[in-house]
């Protein structure tokens, strides 16, 4: 039961985020900027009810704001703030405007010179990357990879010489077909983490070489199924200079005498001189 609504709000539009699966992952201060706000503006009003009355929460007034209607809703909800009125956006779960409709809308009313707050909550992002035990100091989140093989391995060859974690979401349907596909492109060597149905009663996070990733998927229908947060190790730190490098140093090569390449690849690639020198030495030998 919610009780002690703090005091009116500011006239602002409030990016709320809501749990991702367990209705408990929700903060107190999410919980008070829903019970107060004027407006709350949902992906989907039956969803929201659901959560809302779940928390004893009853909003003034609930409002539908999804991708098909974001622009046009966009605009009501400026009028609103414009009036002073304070407006609450969530969307189905996790954090809006992250691989969900609220960026057009977060643009719109910042483009009106209007307020927007933060209220930060559930990422299933973050809540994967937390028990995945991949020890990179880094990581890109790709969000969904593009729906046909040929686009999604021609995305992947674009980070494939990335040394970061790499995470991304995907629905059930395409699971095996994207991990076939990052197995070829990236290589089976690769650490990969499926995690699945985050926070709800059939999470399942499993780790496993990208080779044996196929075979794990397919032992039981039931992994298939929800959806998934997918994160892969980086790639391998590279031994000697990267590709870029040598390229510099050729096109250098071609045009300075062989000290002076040397010295402005240094300055380029903030690589050391020995290294830089004794490859130089091999390109004018080759």
């Amino acid at each position: 039961m919610h009780h002690d609504h703090p005091q009116k709000l500011e006239p602002a539009l409030y990016v709320v985020a809501t749990p991702i699966g367990n209705l408990r992952d929700i903060t107190l201060r999410a919980m008070d900027v829903l019970a107060t706000a004027d407006v709350v503006a949902a992906e989907d009003t039956r969803n929201t009810a659901h959560l809302l009355s779940h928390h004893a929460i009853r909003a003034k007034q609930l409002i539908s704001v999804h991708q098909h209607n974001e622009r046009g809703a966009a605009d009501k909800i400026i009028a609103l703030l414009q009036t002073g009125q304070s407006v609450a956006f969530v969307s189905d779960a996790g954090t809006p405007a992250v691989s969900d409709p609220g960026a057009l809308l977060v643009q719109a009313v910042l483009a009106a010179g209007l307020r927007v707050i933060p209220i930060p909550g559930a990422s299933a992002v973050v809540a994967a990357l937390s028990v995945a035990g991949l020890n990179h100091a880094h990581f890109l989140f790709y969000g969904f990879l593009p729906n046909k093989s040929a686009a999604r391995r021609a995305a992947l060859q674009t980070l494939q010489e990335h040394a970061c974690t790499l995470v991304f979401y995907e629905a059930p349907h395409r699971i095996v077909e994207c991990v076939a596909d990052l197995c070829a492109v990236l290589g089976g060597e690769r650490q990969i983490v499926l995690a699945r149905e985050i926070t709800k009663l059939f999470e399942t996070i499993h780790s496993c070489r990208l080779s044996d990733a196929d075979t794990w998927l397919m032992s039981d229908s039931n992994q298939q199924r929800g959806e998934f947060v997918v994160l892969v190790s980086g790639a391998p730190a590279q031994q000697g200079l990267s590709r870029e490098t040598e390229r510099i140093l050729k096109l250098l090569l071609a045009e300075l005498p062989l000290k002076q390449a040397v010295q402005l690849a240094m300055q380029i690639s903030g690589e050391g001189r020995n290294e830089l020198y004794q490859l130089a030495l091999q390109l004018k030998q080759a």
